[in-house]
């Protein structure tokens, strides 16, 4: 879903980071704000005035967006789910969590949490520009309060439509959930309206642009785009998880992984490995166990004419949990650490004992091959 992501900070144990896209949706916001929303509605200031309203503007939709991916985040901590962060990109933000709700109670209370929390953050806004208004706060103040109180409303309406991974989807994937008992029919039921929703989003676009309303229907041609591949994406993965659960790493694993010893020459290694076997990683062993790592990252850190001067083991790292699992892991395990390191090869490790090696590449093939064999 992302792009580069770049890590502002923690709060409450939680990791919160923009995509670069979200750069690109705070100038739009802020000029948007600055010469469009706020001269409109609110005549007499200076130009100055109004940029700062649309700065602050902008980084109140910021705040609001976190704070309703808190609220989610909070919930699903509350009900044992693993979560990775929030990440704010160009169309709001994700609380990204690393597997399905336990129940549908979870569900539907970890969904419901963002429109709550949004509804009642712009309750907040709204009453603020009103008593600031009676005691004579400065106006230019009141209408970004004011304006913070009706996006926030806006913001909790348009989740609670029922269009998944939309809030409103994901409560109303929870009720078929509580009353079929079938979460993978639930997704898809959910995943189907919002694939719908989508498509509206995109004809109402392209009806827009052709009337002239350009960037309007720029804009909800690709929300429209955004919900779809989302809610396709969505079901897919539960027929991921649904696949690869309870399956061990070791049923996917290359029993005879190719080593390289430490004295290898850096030249040697990029010839006779690198290239020959298109990895970027491969385990270091001196023949009686794994002694460490070594990835072109490394190599790359070394002069192209010292190659010949220097060997693996000088610049071997020593394997850690970020590139390594246990024969008897589940896959679902290994693939969420593929995807949270960006690794695609892990070793299989039993007590320092190299056994093979695990890709994301045959994982895939798996599970491919069972959904064709399964009817998923």
């Amino acid at each position: 879903m992302f792009g580069k992501k770049m890590h502002l900070f923690s709060l409450f144990g939680f990791k919160v980071g923009i995509d670069i896209s979200w750069l690109f949706l705070a100038v739009l916001i802020t000029w948007s704000l600055a010469s469009g929303l706020f001269p409109y509605y609110f005549e007499g200031f200076s130009r100055a005035t109004y940029w700062w309203m649309g700065i602050a503007g902008a980084a109140g939709l910021f705040v609001s967006i976190v704070f309703h991916e808190f609220s989610h985040s909070l919930v699903a901590r509350h009900f044992g789910l693993p979560m990775k962060g929030i990440t704010l990109f160009i169309f709001g933000g994700v609380a990204e969590m690393e597997s399905e709700p336990s129940s549908p109670k979870a569900e539907f209370l970890m969904a419901i949490a963002g429109p709550i929390s949004s509804a009642v953050l712009g309750a907040g806004a709204y009453g603020a520009s009103l008593w600031g208004a009676s005691a004579g706060w400065p106006a230019p103040a009141t209408g970004v309060l004011l304006y913070l109180g009706w996006l926030n409303f806006i913001l909790a309406a348009f989740n609670l439509i029922p269009a998944f991974p939309l809030d409103g989807g994901r409560v109303l994937r929870s009720i078929l959930w509580r009353v079929k008992g079938n979460l993978r029919w639930s997704t898809h039921v959910a995943s189907t309206l919002g694939s719908a929703f989508g498509w509206i989003l995109v004809a109402w676009g392209i009806f827009n642009f052709i009337g002239g309303a350009f960037i309007g229907g720029v804009w909800y041609f690709l929300i429209g785009l955004f919900i779809r591949n989302a809610s396709q994406m969505s079901y897919q993965q539960l027929l991921m998880r649904n696949a690869l659960a309870g399956e061990e790493v070791q049923h996917f694993m290359h029993e005879r992984p190719v080593t390289v010893p430490p004295a290898t020459s850096l030249a040697e290694l990029v010839n006779d490995y690198v290239y020959r076997y298109h990895h970027k990683m491969f385990p270091v062993s001196n023949g009686e166990g794994l002694v460490g790592c070594i990835t072109a990252t490394r190599v790359r850190e070394v002069p192209r004419e010292e190659w010949d001067r220097h060997n693996v083991q000088e610049l071997l790292v020593p394997c850690s949990q970020e590139n390594t699992v246990s024969p008897d892991a589940d896959a679902l395990d290994a693939l969420s650490l593929m995807n949270r390191t960006g690794n695609s090869r892990l070793l299989v490790v039993d007590h320092e004992h190299l056994l093979g090696i695990v890709t994301l590449k045959d994982m895939l093939k798996f599970l491919a091959l069972k959904i064709d064999l399964e009817g998923a």
